[in-house]
């Protein structure tokens, strides 16, 4: 209470130098409480040249090398070394020796206090720099105007609403409300808290002087309204500003791109009359963000050919948009520019590359990046593990985890999650349970839903329901949704109707309106032809207004991602894709293929089943690439739902009459056919 009583009362004047000495990252000036910094150096040379030895110091190691000659020197008392010292320590992250310069300095003036306050914020210390401020009261210290923007910042950062307004009515009592950077740090900490109210008080409060000097004052504010959802006031904002720049624009494109407004998005980027590199960022950031996965590729290639180059997280959010369609041959093109460009294989772009080239389905150029890339941090390491796991290729699982072991970087959760995966997607059962064991034993690591959730589907695709069961009633969190999905999935899988029943019931007392909860069910009830129990099923489906949503694939073919639904008729080739689907059908069932009509869910006869079994997404896909793509060429097709039975046999059929490689992603993992043999040995 004594720290808030000195946030809201009066500060006691402290024998400060003039407020109007500035404190800037590329110029720091302090002052030691005698003479102002530029006074003491000119009549010191030596004082100005470990001024700016300071300032082109490289390393933590450097620095205390010069410190280490200012104590020698007997310069430790001048507040302008010692305040350069704790803003170069911040700056290369080295905040305990800040720490510890500042609390060996006799005096603390309020440049210290400033420069200390400034780096725990910019280094994201939020609550220390809070703590050191109310310090500063406590010695009688009087903030000045540039306190004040990083008190703020820190207050935002620690996320105490209480805080925020004493500390406002402390800056109204001390007379700095009106100075223009204390302003917009305010509105940003209420924007930051969730407090548009205030924001918005805060705003409209402001002097004209303010509003007419300040663009960064109204963009803070329309980003708040953005990030609230509130776009109807970021568009009044946006108009009734009498300047904008281009921030103004990315603001406001950003935020109805972060509420799924995509067509006033492109709007606004299509009248914009000088764009940025934030600008392009922005757009294909937010069309992969909402779904759009080929127009933000498309915005990316134009990016290139307008001549503006892209930054880190361009390529990132780009090669993002790759990896969720399959989009390979725009990911290799993208990786083909950073070479020809000299941009240099960071982790953030190394990590994007391996994801893209994974999830693409080409795990060789992914482990070839990988291989590649100097820098890995964990999150570059579980990508790779995560892109073999998926593949199904357990034995480059064990080996990745073992040199990420013996490189020093310790796994996460996330590694495990794929360790899992790996372990249910082969069938390696008692080696799961012992990775599940070991995270919490080994690693001290806490399993999350998910973890129990892969256990579970570890032990249902193995047959052993009963375990699976009494693993789920043993969970020492509330099973969710998905948890019990899981288990009802090898329900399905090995025909258990009575367990299957059970966990229904599970399913629809947790989500009733999940359509999920009853197309299990129907399915369950379909694959043992209970027909009459499917019907009923479907009725209450109807009578619920519930919806299954429906199967969807797509390929890339000569840099085009074309896309199919179940029953498509609307492609401009629908004609001949259903021909040549006929073609592949009728090969097949010359090889043996016999189609698998359990897997169509209605009670018709089984020349109908057969034509419903044909009108699948990923046969239309199959059809399409075999006729548009040269012999040889590797066909890969992504697909939304898991791929039924039926399709997973004629793809065996398709790539040995064919002799080509067909990599099919489905939304558990990837399938490998060749030679009519399926990468996952038929477990899945």
């Amino acid at each position: 209470m004594k720290s808030l009583r000195l946030l809201f009362g009066h500060s006691s004047p402290a024998k400060t130098s003039s407020s109007s000495s500035k404190f800037k990252s590329s110029k720091l000036s302090v002052s030691n409480g005698v003479d102002s910094p530029q006074e003491s150096s000119s009549r010191d040379p030596l004082k100005t040249h470990f001024a700016s030895l300071i300032k082109a110091s490289g390393t933590a190691l450097q620095l205390r090398q010069i410190h280490a000659q200012i104590l020698r020197r007997h310069l430790s008392s001048s507040a302008n070394l010692t305040a350069l010292l704790i803003s170069a320590s911040s700056s290369l992250k080295s905040i305990p020796y800040a720490l510890s310069v500042f609390n060996y300095s006799h005096h603390k003036s309020v440049f210290l206090f400033n420069a200390l306050i400034r780096g725990l914020t910019e280094n994201s210390h939020f609550q220390s720099a809070v703590s050191h401020f109310l310090l500063m009261l406590r010695h009688r210290v009087r903030p000045d105007k540039l306190t004040y923007p990083f008190v703020i910042k820190s207050v935002a950062g620690v996320g105490v609403r209480c805080l925020g307004l004493l500390l406002h009515g402390r800056i109204f009592k001390s007379g700095f409300e009106f100075d223009s950077f204390v302003r917009v740090s305010l509105v940003e900490m209420y924007v930051k808290l969730e407090e548009m109210g205030f924001a918005l008080q805060v705003f409209d409060e402001s002097p004209e002087r303010n509003k007419s000097e300040s663009i960064l004052l109204w963009n803070v504010l329309i980003n708040g309204c953005c990030k609230v959802g509130n776009l109807g006031k970021a568009v009044e904002l946006f108009e009734a500003m009498p300047e904008r720049n281009i921030g103004s624009w990315n603001s406001l494109i950003n935020g109805l791109l972060r509420n799924g407004d995509l067509n006033k998005a492109m709007q606004l980027f299509d009248e914009m009359k000088e764009k940025d590199v934030v600008s392009w960022t922005t757009i294909v950031s937010g069309l992969s963000l909402n779904g759009d996965h080929q127009k933000a590729l498309s915005m990316f290639f134009k990016m290139l050919e307008v001549g503006l180059r892209p930054n880190d997280l361009t390529f990132v959010s780009a090669l993002s948009a790759c990896a969720k369609i399959g989009a390979l041959e725009a990911g290799v093109r993208i990786h083909r520019y950073t070479m020809e460009n000299g941009f240099r294989l960071n982790k953030a772009i190394a990590t994007a590359l391996v994801d893209m080239y994974s999830k693409c389905g080409d795990i060789q150029s992914a482990s070839k990046v990988f291989e590649e890339t100097k820098e890995k941090d964990i999150r570059t390491w579980s990508v790779m593990i995560w892109g073999c796991a998926i593949h199904g290729f357990y034995a480059q699982v064990i080996q990745y985890f073992k040199k990420m072991i013996f490189s020093g970087i310790k796994p996460d959760g996330v590694i495990f999650l794929a360790l899992l995966t790996a372990c249910s997607h082969t069938g390696l059962v008692d080696l799961g349970l012992n990775f599940f064991d070991s995270m919490r034993l080994d690693y001290s690591i806490e399993p999350t839903m998910k973890h129990y959730t892969l256990v579970v589907d570890l032990l249902g695709r193995a047959s052993r329901l009963d375990e699976a069961m009494k693993f789920v009633e043993r969970m020492p969190i509330t099973p969710d949704f998905v948890t019990w999905g899981a288990l009802f999935c090898a329900c399905r899988t090995h025909k258990n109707i009575k367990m299957a029943e059970l966990v229904s019931r599970k399913l629809l007392q947790l989500e009733p309106k999940h359509p999920g909860s009853y197309v299990f069910l129907s399915n369950v009830y379909a694959a043992v032809g209970r027909w009459e129990d499917v019907e009923r099923v479907r009725m209450v489906m109807q009578s619920q207004a519930v919806g299954k949503d429906p199967g969807w694939s797509c390929i890339e073919v000569d840099g085009q991602v074309h896309s199919f639904v179940a029953g498509d008729c609307a492609h401009k080739h629908a004609r001949e894709i259903y021909l040549k689907l006929e073609e592949i059908v009728a090969g097949a069932r010359e090889q043996g293929y016999v189609p698998e009509t359990g897997w169509v869910l209605h009670n018709i006869e089984e020349e109908e089943k057969e034509d419903a079994l044909g009108s699948h997404s990923e046969k239309l896909a199959l059809a399409f690439a075999l006729m548009h793509t040269s012999s040889g060429t590797t066909i890969r097709i992504v697909k939304n739902l898991r791929v039924c039975g039926d399709c997973h046999s004629l793809m065996k059929y398709a790539s040995k009459m064919s002799q080509r490689e067909i990599v099919l992603r489905d939304i558990k993992r990837f399938h490998h056919f060749k030679d009519g043999v399926c990468s996952c040995g038929d477990y899945w």
